[in-house]
């Protein structure tokens, strides 16, 4: 039996029962897809059942808020997704009256869809016969075929694609992509791989040659960042004071407190006397206490957050900070944890 139908006869006893596997409605699909993306199934789909229950179709989601988009999305990280998936329900709207395409060419003009995630809608949804290549996917082919090309250069970008490409069973090709995904999800893992019971391991160049914690292969390129956030937490009777977030950096259009940037973890002395919390506080703080600093890890970045609580402080208000009252806070669209500190104040 062929490398192919051997996986798919093993998704087909073993496949997990997910909801979006029950239709080949392209919106649903792309919603389960982009939710997905850097999230563990496990993880994602309370939140897809959530966005479905709130926006069953394009035409919802599109009449949506941004604040109200980022709000269900709280938690799940990678928020850009959240703003790009409004964008893209918005350009199906405006240019394709509603229908949200499941051809390849047209779902790679919307927002926030790449090859991948236009291969994966327009083979499960209209059966276009596209080889999807996500993580899974390429963990399987570097294992099997023993490709030790990095999976992020250009050339082993071009060779996985090709390599699955070859393999696609153009008859049956969502039912092929979904086979190799599962696989790599489930049995494949990037550790703790199930080789015991893999039922290609006979023909697999890892198990043969002893390379499975070696392939695949990636070229490390991501330089990490590392940021220092002091936030303030100010209080005016049952108000807090917020900060709107601009659209250039993290969290864009999101929520959070006053926040003052540093290059390094200064003691609160050194903090107070820069001139830049001088220009919103004034001369004198009024500490009631510090929160234990919290390390937050992102892709690129690694945060250092630490919340001053303030009470009874005067501040000067820039146009970007305002009231909200503690009970407003739930409805916010809050970093999640700048919202576990508030949480926490607050017993939220």
């Amino acid at each position: 039996m062929s490398f192919t139908n051997e996986l798919i006869q093993w998704y087909q006893q073993h496949k997990r029962d997910l909801p979006w596997r029950h239709t080949t409605d392209a919106y649903v699909i792309w919603l389960s897809e982009i939710i997905l993306q850097q999230t563990r199934v496990e993880q994602g789909l309370p939140y897809f059942r959530k966005f479905l229950e709130h926006y069953p179709d394009v035409q919802h989601f599109a009449a949506a808020s941004e604040d109200d988009v980022l709000k269900l999305w709280q938690g799940l990280g990678y928020y850009s997704r959240g703003r790009n998936m409004l964008k893209t329900a918005r350009m199906v709207m405006d240019n394709y009256n509603g229908s949200f395409p499941q051809r390849y060419d047209e779902l790679l003009k919307l927002k926030g869809i790449g090859e991948y995630t236009a291969a994966a809608i327009a083979s499960f949804s209209a059966g276009e016969a596209k080889a999807v290549v996500d993580g899974n996917v390429y963990r399987v082919l570097a294992r099997y075929f023993g490709i030790s090309e990095p999976i992020n250069s250009p050339k082993g970008k071009k060779i996985f694609q090709q390599t699955a490409n070859d393999l696609l069973n153009e008859q049956q090709p969502g039912l092929h992509n979904q086979a190799m995904m599962e696989f790599g999800a489930m049995l494949c893992k990037p550790k703790n791989a199930a080789c015991g019971i893999c039922p290609i391991r006979e023909g697999c160049y890892a198990f043969l040659h002893n390379a499975v914690s070696s392939l695949p292969v990636k070229e490390n390129k991501v330089k990490i960042r590392e940021r220092y956030f002091n936030y303030f937490l100010i209080t005016d009777g049952d108000k807090v004071l917020m900060n709107k977030r601009g659209e250039k950096d993290i969290w864009a259009n999101m929520y959070d407190l006053p926040l003052i940037e540093t290059d390094t973890l200064p003691t609160p002395d050194e903090l107070f006397s820069l001139p830049m919390v001088k220009e919103v506080f004034g001369q004198g703080i009024i500490l009631s206490e510090i929160l234990p600093l919290k390390k937050h890890i992102l892709t690129h970045q690694r945060l250092y957050v630490r919340v001053f609580v303030l009470k009874n402080q005067p501040v000067k208000l820039k146009e970007q900070y305002f009231f909200t009252t503690t009970e407003d806070l739930k409805k916010l669209a809050i970093p999640k944890i700048i919202f576990l500190f508030i949480k926490n104040i607050f017993n939220l």
